[in-house]
């Protein structure tokens, strides 16, 4: 096996997780992207404005490189929850605009800092606060994946469409009546198991 590089491996996971969510935009409106189809009101667009906000203070305040553009949904007054959906005066371009312009901010931090650089994340408890830039990129990228995986959800909702990324979705082939099939299937065995409890 040749030689592996355990920061570039981890970037690459995190630009993986990153490049999936934003795809789970591509091809809809704006309505689309911001549409709540879960009780808790989770949408597209609202997912990518969360993430990165949250990358942009976890690689930036946890170690002493803030990201210089404010974020105001995260400000003394601000609303709960306002950083998990799009007014209507961000547009969709602003916000993967913001996400873009945080990776780069990220990158930088990650390049500029070894593996065991020691940050404080001041809003976890007092006994966890302090990190490594290895903690921190390990928990960017679950906490990239899990959103994608959400998007994943509500992108299929909202049209149908899944999938893992662009040419590669990662999914057992089948057409529409397979998967119909497929769908019914699984229902029927829920209800049958259930029945039985």
């Amino acid at each position: 096996m040749a030689g592996s590089d355990p920061k570039a491996d981890l970037v690459r996971y995190l630009q993986a997780a990153r490049d999936a969510l934003l795809w789970k935009l591509d091809g809809l409106s704006e309505y689309d992207v911001r549409r709540p189809l879960v009780p808790t009101g989770t949408n597209l667009l609202g997912l990518v404005k969360h993430v990165a906000s949250v990358e942009a203070e976890y690689f930036g305040e946890t170690f002493g490189r803030p990201f210089e553009e404010p974020l105001p949904w995260y400000d003394d007054g601000a609303e709960p929850n306002a950083d998990m959906w799009a007014t209507a005066a961000e547009s969709r371009e602003q916000i993967v605009a913001l996400y873009r312009r945080v990776w780069a901010h990220s990158d930088a931090t990650v390049a500029a800092l070894p593996l065991d650089a020691i940050g404080h994340v001041p809003w976890w408890p007092p006994e966890r606060r302090e990190v490594t830039l290895h903690l921190i990129l390990v928990h960017m990228i679950a906490e990239t994946h899990r959103h994608a995986g959400h998007a994943d959800i509500v992108r299929e909702l909202v049209d149908g469409a899944a999938g893992l990324r662009a040419g590669n979705d990662n999914l057992a082939s089948g057409d529409e009546a397979w998967w119909e099939s497929y769908r019914s299937r699984l229902e029927r065995v829920a209800r049958e198991a259930g029945a039985g409890r």
